[in-house]
């Protein structure tokens, strides 16, 4: 007896249920016996349908729920109490199309893919994510560099041919920048001859691989292409760019501080140091010029402070300075001296438009010798953004107890008419920590819904996750409405998508889509990479 059809009954019936709880206002509460009539349904349809796992989760639950009670669920506990379920469910239902993948996480290497063949584009991100590496993808070259710079990519991979522009032209824009950077770069292209090649190399391509594309070579070459990649950074303690220790220095310095600490008793400070509004320099006078005040920071601070402290490129903007036998009071005195000092430097951009930058800065000093350095470095970058909450251009001190700074709010927003994607994705971001980021979570069955809500119009950073299939107003149709709107900067969206749907691919990117997700995915692989666009995209 083929028992498929009954199996995608069931499935039918739980999201039906999981829906008229979930989508509608008709109740606030869940009764007990409303739950366990439910449950018990699915346990013993699954036990005859041969579905082992949703059997014991489902008994499991009813351990937890009296059938007399006249307890009331409400739908955010409900939700949480019946995460594992409905998570099985999923997998369930779309195990036969899942596509057996490595485990990636948000430390896997980050590739940058540029094409405006979208077949080709999804043929090799899906290549590279078999490897366990993440892809961002880029129909237009232009974005792809405005993303480049954000992202800070492990690898560039790149067509040479663009219907508006070239692939060189994508060099040429990156070159400046490349050179303080080793971020290997592979140019595609369908033109092979020798002097094509040679100028590809001669602008900064690190290799040149012809289409059509073997895939197996490619992945293997892309992989020695990374393996150089991390060598190098583990080799390299100069922050390449702006001469200054870099991060993988500084974690080492400060365990060196640690031991001296415990021998001495010796106290010293730590201060986190970020330039004020450096992404709207970027945006107004270009990278390059954003380059160069991060340079001419670097060296203002290498130039007024001690020869004993310590200077260090902590990633992005973000600067470290450990200053030895320092108590915080003296770091902040020298540091509200520097923040009003380099206020008044005057920076030239490339077209000789002139302006000036602040910065703010946490300190924290470590006198306790059972502290930890990552929670001493926490302490201070959270003073950090105490200080950029507060108005920046200031320095703010933290307390080792207190930890009492305000994060900067992110709506994240989930669309999807599938009440069951809605849910595990609600809880992948209900039960997600970032250091500087509190995050306002909501989830809608469909477009019309979210603008209705009013949520369009906050002016905050938003995080959309967005079906791009949905009844009453599609996935390209919300997108097309958020490009209209006067936030529309704010915005990061990833679109999940059907495997085949090229066209909708193609549409969503062009469109403004950051990135996108084929269904059916792997939760704790969609998990990774949400935290990867929120950390790198900071």
């Amino acid at each position: 007896m083929n028992l498929e059809k009954y199996k995608n009954h069931l499935f039918q019936n739980i999201k039906k249920q999981l829906s008229a709880w979930f989508d509608t206002d008709e109740a606030e509460t869940v009764t007990a016996p409303e739950l366990y009539r439910f449950l018990h349904s699915i346990k013993g349809t699954s036990g005859t349908l041969e579905l082992r796992g949703l059997q014991q989760i489902s008994e499991n639950l009813l351990k937890d729920i009296d059938e007399d009670s006249r307890e009331s669920w409400k739908k955010k506990s409900l939700r949480n109490f019946l995460y594992d379920l409905i998570e099985l469910t999923y997998e369930y239902e779309h195990f036969e199309d899942k596509e057996p993948k490595s485990k990636k996480n948000s430390n896997s290497p980050l590739i940058q893919l540029i094409d405006d063949d979208v077949s080709m584009l999804i043929l090799l991100k899906d290549a590279l994510e078999e490897q366990g590496w993440m892809v961002i993808t880029n129909t237009k070259p232009e974005k792809a560099i405005h993303q480049y710079f954000e992202m800070q990519p492990d690898c560039l991979i790149s067509d040479l041919h663009f219907s508006h522009t070239s692939g060189f032209q994508v060099l040429r824009d990156l070159q400046e920048h490349n050179e303080k950077y080793f971020i290997p770069k592979i140019i595609l292209s369908m033109k092979n001859d020798r002097e094509t090649r040679i100028y590809a190399y001669k602008m900064g391509a690190d290799d040149f691989i012809s289409k059509p594309v073997d895939i197996e070579e490619f992945v293997v070459k892309v992989e020695r292409h990374l393996q150089r990649k991390k060598i190098f950074d583990q080799s390299v303690l100069i922050d390449e760019l702006t001469q200054v220790y870099n991060r993988r220095f500084f974690d080492r310095s400060l365990k060196r501080f640690f031991d001296e600490l415990k021998r001495t008793k010796q106290p010293f400070t730590i201060s986190a140091i970020d330039i004020d509004h450096f992404k709207n320099v970027n945006d107004t006078y270009g990278h390059q010029t954003g380059d160069r005040v991060l340079i001419e920071f670097a060296g203002f601070l290498k130039t007024n402070v001690r020869s004993t402290d310590i200077v260090y490129r902590y990633g992005g903007e973000e600067f470290v300075i450990i200053f030895p036998r320092t108590t915080g009071t003296e770091a902040k005195t020298k540091l509200t001296h520097l923040i009003k000092e380099f206020s008044n430097q005057v920076i030239t951009s490339k077209d000789g438009k002139t302006f000036s930058v602040t910065f703010s800065a946490g300190v924290f000093m470590v006198e306790d010798e059972t502290a930890t350095p990552s929670n001493a470095f926490k302490n201070a970058d959270q003073a950090l953004y105490k200080a950029k909450n507060s108005g920046r251009a200031r320095v703010e001190t933290s307390e080792a107890s207190s930890g009492s700074y305000r994060k900067k709010i992110m709506c994240v927003t989930v669309i999807d008419d599938d009440v069951i994607i809605r849910t595990m994705l609600n809880q992948i971001f209900q039960s997600m920590t970032l250091d500087h980021w509190e995050l306002d979570v909501a989830d809608f069955e469909d477009g019309h819904t979210f603008f209705q809500s009013g949520r369009a119009d906050h002016n905050l950073d938003h995080f959309l996750i967005l079906d791009g299939v949905m009844p009453v107003m599609d996935g390209l149709e919300v997108l097309q409405k958020i490009k209209k709107l006067p936030n529309s900067h704010l915005y990061k969206v990833l679109m999940l998508t059907g495997r085949k749907s090229e066209y909708d691919i193609a549409r969503a990117l062009k469109l403004g889509a950051d990135d996108y997700v084929t269904k059916p995915f792997s939760i704790t692989e969609l998990q990774a990479r949400i935290e990867r666009l929120l950390k790198r995209g900071n």
